[in-house]
């Protein structure tokens, strides 16, 4: 156990610098103040997959089709993805010249492809007539400034890969909450990344990007293998060949709002599918984060379940745990304040015993294991 707590020690001393990294950088990002009156007249299309959203999907279309970005520049593909409920039947009561319904079991038949999202994804961008692409999820919905929020970022920086934040919306449970906290902690880690171009990190829910720009990259060729990925792996792949074309706009305007997931069971099969795709990373610095905060995470668990047969080690893990809090505490208040989460600080503390162990679990089988994803079984 001496092993186990100078490694910690270590682990710890290099977490501190690390956050601090990442707070010093999220809090010199520039908020984009969006100045410009007149639509800079570039075409968008925003895609979104959907598979059994029968439930969430018409906020959805309602939130994207009362954009204030002018309709004639706006183009809605949404892509259904072998639903087996009324999804395809709530789009079609919306398409029109402005949105499309397309789908996948038109271009292959199921079971063809792991990545079905990518196809989705891929089948729209085909179908579409934008210059802009922007791609977000059949759960999410957006303020009505949000494409004008991110034409205007691009159309400014000349930016080709936009990464833009997301929000996970509380709902009255603790696992909502705690999702809420979570996300928001990695979404300002995305933004402290990207801004300094340390590591990349993105999320599918709300990203833009040229339509020139993923061709130049053969879209999802290489990785159209791999079930995940449909973000950062192709972050990846347009950083590589395009290196200063990634940006990321920090502006409130700019957030999607998604909703957690509804039970401890989809919570980690989410969490799984999510941590599947890192063995993928060609990004060096982003896989030595990953281990360096998995590890320092398993030996908190190890500490913890090591207290089962020695109590007086829970001692060291909760004098290790506080420690943490301290090192995060600072970095943590300011995202959840610009998150408008920052009446959920008093909880964080209370949250990390069950972070510790989610981190563990999923990292576990999202490397060895398999997870089930909107009905579907994937390994």
């Amino acid at each position: 156990m001496i092993v186990l707590i100078v490694i910690l020690v270590v682990l710890l001393v290099a977490y501190y610098f690390l956050i601090g990294y990442y707070h010093n950088a999220w809090m010199q990002i520039p908020v984009f103040e969006n100045e410009q009156d007149t639509a800079p007249g570039i075409k968008v299309s925003v895609i979104v997959p959907a598979r059994n959203e029968a439930l969430v999907i018409e906020d959805c279309l309602q939130s994207l089709l009362h954009q204030t970005y002018p309709g004639y520049l706006l183009e809605i593909i949404i892509v259904d993805d072998y639903s087996d409920d009324d999804t395809a039947a709530i789009v079609s009561r919306y398409t029109s010249e402005r949105v499309k319904l397309l789908s996948l079991k038109n271009y292959l038949k199921e079971g063809d492809t792991l990545a079905h999202k990518k196809k989705a994804i891929e089948i729209g961008i085909a179908q579409s007539r934008g210059d802009v692409i922007v791609t977000t999820d059949a759960d999410c919905a957006a303020d009505k400034n949000w494409i004008n929020t991110i034409v205007h970022f691009y159309n400014s920086t000349k930016t080709a890969f936009i990464v833009a934040p997301v929000k996970i919306i509380p709902g009255g449970s603790v696992l909502s909450v705690f999702q809420s906290i979570d996300f928001a902690i990695m979404q300002g880690i995305t933004g402290a990344s990207v801004y300094k171009n340390f590591h990349r990190m993105c999320n599918g829910a709300n990203l833009a990007y040229e339509k020139k720009i993923f061709y130049a990259v053969n879209g999802f060729e290489n990785i159209d293998h791999i079930a995940s990925g449909d973000d950062m792996l192709l972050m990846e792949k347009i950083a590589n060949k395009f290196p200063n074309s990634i940006g990321y706009v920090k502006n409130k305007l700019a957030i999607v709002d998604t909703l957690p997931a509804e039970s401890w069971k989809q919570f980690f099969n989410q969490r799984i599918r999510w941590a599947s795709k890192t063995k993928n990373y060609s990004d060096k610095k982003i896989i030595a984060v990953l281990a360096m905060v998995y590890l320092l995470n398993l030996c908190l668990f190890v500490l913890l379940i090591g207290s089962i047969i020695k109590p007086a080690l829970f001692i060291c893990f909760v004098a290790f745990v506080f420690y943490k809090c301290i090192i995060e505490w600072a970095f943590v208040k300011d995202i959840l304040r610009y998150f408008e989460l920052d009446s959920f600080m008093p909880l964080f503390p209370l949250f990390q015993p069950l972070h510790i162990i989610y981190i563990v679990i999923s990292g576990f089988f999202g490397t060895i294991g398999k997870y089930s994803w909107k009905g579907r079984a994937v390994k």
